[in-house]
């Protein structure tokens, strides 16, 4: 468990602009590394706002797109195509624009395809494809993701786990089947904290004046249950990356700033 560090930006776009700047080193330095790199994909306004400003970015091409492996923490669990899931948002932001190695883009199964409506299924797939992808030096059945991002709810939720429904208590499996979330659709698929908790690291983003109280939650010692994002957390590194906003109900000085 790495103990959390918090970087505050001006504005929601200023914050994008500088996680996309992040996200293309640590993918680069990866690479450089191993030879490949992992992303796991948020959705929502922060983590599309975060792909669109990658799309922008000069530094984009540093990096090798047919060496980077995608996953999604969470998904609608609706039709393929269907506008409101986060691979059709992602796609539009950033990924139809890069040479990405289609083998390599691991996208959480739809509704009404091969599971029907199923969404247990489906859950039960894409952890089996996380397993087949980790290797022996990995920590458990999930790849160890290079970098894993995470939008943050108003109500601390964190991909499609809520407060205080089972899938936030799950404690073995790595993806669930989500059923009656409190925000439409109703129906999911969700990596589990102990999933999450396989990256090397884990960066939380928030901006706007509806996520300080979550922010705040989450930051004070809050349980996993009644706030999600307080239970989540990388192995090497968990960042918070804000903007003024959503930091405002934060004690100033309380956390060190983060390095670069």
């Amino acid at each position: 468990m790495s103990a959390p560090q918090i970087v505050v930006h001006r504005d929601k776009e200023l914050m994008a602009q500088a996680a996309a700047a992040r996200l293309i080193t640590k993918i680069v330095d990866a690479q450089a590394a191993r030879g490949s790199a992992s992303v796991v994909l948020t959705g929502g306004r922060n983590g599309n706002g975060l792909l669109a400003a990658l799309a922008e970015a000069p530094a984009r091409d540093a990096v090798d797109w047919a060496r980077l492996d995608l996953w999604w923490g969470d998904e609608r669990f609706l039709p393929e195509g269907d506008p409101e899931r986060n691979v059709t948002q992602a796609r539009a932001a950033l990924l139809d624009s890069v040479p990405l190695d289609p083998a390599r883009v691991h996208v959480m199964p739809p509704a009404g395809d091969r599971y029907g409506n199923d969404a247990d299924a489906a859950a039960e797939a894409y952890a089996a494809e996380l397993a087949a992808a980790a290797r022996p030096e990995d920590h458990g059945p999930v790849p160890s993701f290079d970098v894993l991002l995470l939008g943050v709810g108003p109500d601390t939720h964190v991909a499609s786990l809520f407060p205080e429904l089972p899938g936030v208590r799950e404690t073995e499996r790595t993806v669930v089947g989500v059923h009656g979330a409190p925000k439409p659709p109703p129906t999911r698929v969700s990596l589990t904290l102990p999933a999450i908790r396989a990256a090397r690291e884990v960066w939380l983003l928030a901006a706007g004046e509806d996520k300080a109280n979550a922010v705040a939650m989450a930051l004070s010692g809050a349980g996993e249950i009644q706030a999600p994002a307080a239970g989540a957390y990388g192995r090497s590194r968990t960042l918070w990356l804000l903007d003024a906003a959503a930091a405002a109900s934060l004690p100033r000085g309380l956390y060190p700033p983060a390095s670069p």
